[in-house]
């Protein structure tokens, strides 16, 4: 009985290392196989809009869409990230070509592309709304009331959905923060 115990903790030890062994292989990407996903990224970026621009005034264009929503009665959705983040230019692209979002943004709120680059990381209007890039990655967005408060930041990520972003989830975000009328 107790050989019969051992060799079945033995075979079941075994399985288990087996399994995840396999495991393991399955999710380990050859060198071809990571440089034929960089260069995919790098082809998608290239066709992608590049909606932010790091020689920007940043506090003087938010400033700006502060005075716009004030006298629209709208709020700044303020999307953060960089020509870098293939991620930042994919939410770009899948808003501007949903109409249903469009509308949705276009209706109530004046929206601003927040550059976080080498070129430029904007540290002190970050850091003003509380660093969310650390937090969160890119993109991140900052919603701001017309006054200028700022009264909600989004964790993209819970947005996504395979590659690009899910329909329901970005629709529930835009219309959970317009203004109240």
């Amino acid at each position: 009985m107790k050989k019969t115990v051992h060799k079945l903790l033995l075979a079941t030890s075994l399985l288990t290392l087996s399994f995840y062994s396999s495991q393991s292989a399955v999710n380990t990407l050859s060198k071809e196989q990571i440089e034929a996903k960089k260069k995919a990224v790098a082809e998608e970026k290239a066709k992608l809009p590049k909606p932010y621009h790091p020689e920007a005034n940043a506090s003087l264009d938010i400033k700006k869409s502060i005075d716009q929503a004030k006298k629209e009665h709208k709020n700044v959705m303020i999307q953060a990230g960089g020509n870098w983040c293939i991620w930042c230019l994919r939410f770009n692209d899948y808003f501007q070509k949903t109409p249903e979002l469009k509308k949705i943004v276009d209706d109530n709120y004046v929206y601003y592309h927040l550059n976080w680059s080498p070129e430029n990381k904007n540290e002190k209007v970050f850091a003003s709304y509380g660093n969310p890039g650390d937090k969160f990655g890119y993109p991140v967005f900052i919603v701001l009331d017309e006054n200028g408060n700022q009264i909600h930041t989004q964790d993209s990520g819970v947005l996504e959905d395979g590659k690009g972003y899910s329909l329901e989830k970005v629709k529930d975000f835009l219309t959970a923060w317009t203004p109240k009328k």
